[in-house]
């Protein structure tokens, strides 16, 4: 089967693209979100005015995860990791170079059927005087008759469905529009955004999925999410800018493209079942022999399969990323995911420790795109067997607590909560050994206690993740430079073998995290407290410089362990003491930082170790 990853990649590349890596799953110095969920989000400051230092057409597979899919998985079609393919134009190409490539690609690269493509476009809004999108729906239109399909254009598809021969509608800025900050209404003075073009596959009217769905009475049409229609990718066009007196040409015109490759890869196999793609065949099969079963034989145990094949892949990659089960924040989200996967493989009688045996599986499929899994791979297998021991463990407990409630009268819904949140004692656990006893769990109690649980600890977070380097606060800044000084004091105090692994910066503290296998003896870090403070003392110019890649590297400047990076490069130089690439921003003098201390110290992961300080 063809790599459309590499496909994707490799056609933008022959049109001028530069190829850039993923950014990791943990974003590098935003502190506004736990996750990257998105291909556009590492992109943005590139998209408001900041100049890439790559040029001006820039293409890239983005690994994402969105925690907020925990709940839906188990369902055909979607998955908390994800691929985002994308290609962006920095005010360079527009519509008819993008639309033109996007049927290129699709028709001809990976030999999708246009009889089953399917594209929206934006309908207009005259109370804001944006007129409707039709030259992208002509476009697209034009297209198809090439191919010798002629493609009708329905305008309201919501209401009259699907008419014969119509392959092309338009929406109004509820699904085709683009801005951070949602429809046109809801923009603030100076946000750019506009409308979009997105593609569906069609998977055939005649599997009868709209007859089956909650939609059945009312009109198919490709956004009405009865499972016929997938979007497989969005174009956006980025031309507006909201002023005072309504909406503005932007003088530079962006492209933002975003495509599922899970999605691609579902059309290109005409299944609506993402995970009979091929992506997922290696860990399928090494599933199914652990669980002495066939995905999809027997209907009950296929929303199993679904959950452990997706928080396994996810797991691994978060954890190669660096992110460790805790308690709070990514570690959070994780642990949720491999004790999830703990349960539904328990139903599909897998053996007790047996999770981490998929490791391998998955760095097989991914090792070509992603070769760090490879290097982790062990790592990565002893964090899933220690966190199954230890939820074995916590499992064990919470029989014991929920044997003693309920042998003490009914079950509440407090008492559910307490089991859940105390003990880590899944809520489908509880459900279902209560109902083997003849009972009913209230779970309209048990919602209402963990909505008071979330706004409590909503409010409690308050300002965790407000401003951040996303916003570019001055203190941002301020600690974003501070990572330089710390970097080049550690490889000073430490050795050379220090490289950046990751960094977290908000208004109040950063956190960086770096290779070093021995924990940091009390004289170590003095002496790299004394080195950074020593530089911000010098009031050193900070400096930057767009040059090539083979030239950054000739002069010694150094940048994140795992970065892949194009022809040129943005090299920030702080005195003759640090030289990194880097993307910003950053002071202008390091007079301005304020005293350096190192608040904290500790392991991140085997062979990592994570700083955190304050600028005081």
């Amino acid at each position: 089967m063809e790599d459309i990853r590499a496909v994707y990649l490799n056609f933008f590349a022959q049109r001028k693209h530069t190829i850039i890596a993923s950014a990791p799953l943990v974003p590098e110095n935003d502190s506004t979100t736990l996750f990257t969920g998105s291909g556009m989000q590492p992109i943005l400051p590139y998209l408001l005015g900041t100049p890439h230092p790559l040029g001006v057409r820039i293409t890239d597979s983005q690994k994402c995860f969105r925690a907020q899919d925990i709940e839906e998985i188990g369902d055909n079609r979607h998955t908390t990791f994800f691929e985002m393919l994308g290609n962006w134009s920095f005010g360079d190409y527009f519509k008819q170079e993008q639309i033109t490539w996007m049927w290129e690609f699709l028709t001809e690269e990976i030999r999708l059927d246009p009889k089953n493509l399917y594209f929206t476009c934006f309908r207009g809004n005259e109370n804001l005087d944006i007129p409707k999108d039709t030259q992208s729906a002509l476009l697209w239109q034009k297209l198809f008759l090439e191919t010798g399909i002629e493609a009708g254009i329905g305008e309201y598809p919501e209401r009259d469905g699907i008419r014969f021969g119509e392959k092309i509608f338009y929406y109004s800025e509820k699904k085709n529009w683009w801005s951070r900050s949602g429809v046109p209404e809801a923009m603030p003075e100076g946000e750019p955004g506009g409308p979009d073009t997105e593609m569906f596959w069609d998977f055939g009217a005649e599997r009868g999925l709209h007859e089956q769905s909650l939609w059945k009475d009312e009109p198919c049409h490709v956004n009405c999410d009865c499972g016929r229609f997938m979007e497989i990718g969005n174009n956006v066009f980025m031309e507006y800018k909201k002023t005072a007196n309504g909406f503005e040409k932007l003088a530079q015109k962006n492209v933002d493209f975003g495509g599922g490759l899970e999605r691609l890869i579902a059309a290109k196999g005409n299944n609506p079942d993402m995970f009979y793609g091929y992506i997922f065949d290696t860990l399928r099969h090494t599933i199914e022999e652990l669980a002495q079963k066939k995905y999809g034989e027997d209907e009950k145990y296929t929303y199993a399969f679904r959950v452990v094949m997706d928080h396994l892949r996810a797991t691994t990659f978060l954890i190669a990323d660096g992110v460790l089960p805790s308690n709070t924040d990514q570690g959070y989200v994780l642990r949720r995911l491999l004790r999830r996967a703990v349960r539904y493989a328990d139903m599909l009688d897998i053996k007790p420790q047996s999770l981490s045996l998929c490791v391998s599986a998955l760095v097989s499929e991914y090792k070509n795109a992603y070769s760090y899994l490879s290097e982790r791979e062990q790592d990565i297998t002893s964090v899933i067997d220690k966190e199954e021991s230890k939820f074995r463990e916590t499992l064990t407990r919470g029989m014991k607590e929920l044997e003693k409630r309920l042998s003490g009268g009914g079950l509440t819904g407090k008492d559910v909560f307490e089991l859940f949140s105390t003990y880590g004692f899944p809520l489908e656990m509880t459900e279902e050994i209560v109902k083997e006893k003849g009972g009913k769990i209230n779970e309209e109690e048990f919602r209402r206690e963990f909505v008071k649980h979330q706004e409590l600890s909503r409010a409690g977070s308050t300002g965790k993740f407000k401003g951040g380097l996303a916003d570019h606060s001055e203190m941002s800044v301020k600690y974003h430079t501070a990572t330089h000084l710390l970097q080049q004091a550690l490889r000073e105090v430490l050795g050379k073998h220090v490289f950046q692994k990751g960094s977290n910066i908000t208004p109040e503290r950063l956190r960086f995290d770096f290779s070093h296998s021995e924990k940091m003896t009390e004289e170590q870090k003095k002496k790299v407290e004394e080195i950074v403070n020593q530089k911000i003392a010098e009031k050193l110019t900070v400096t930057f410089e767009d040059v090539p890649l083979a030239e950054a590297e000739k002069l010694g400047a150094i940048g994140l362990f795992e970065e892949k990076y194009g022809d040129k490069v943005r090299v920030y130089t702080i005195g003759d003491f640090s030289l990194e690439f880097c993307g910003g921003p950053h002071v202008e003098n390091t007079g301005t930082l304020g005293h350096f201390k190192i608040i904290k110290e500790e392991a991140c992961s085997a062979g990592i170790r994570r700083i955190k300080a304050v600028l005081e």
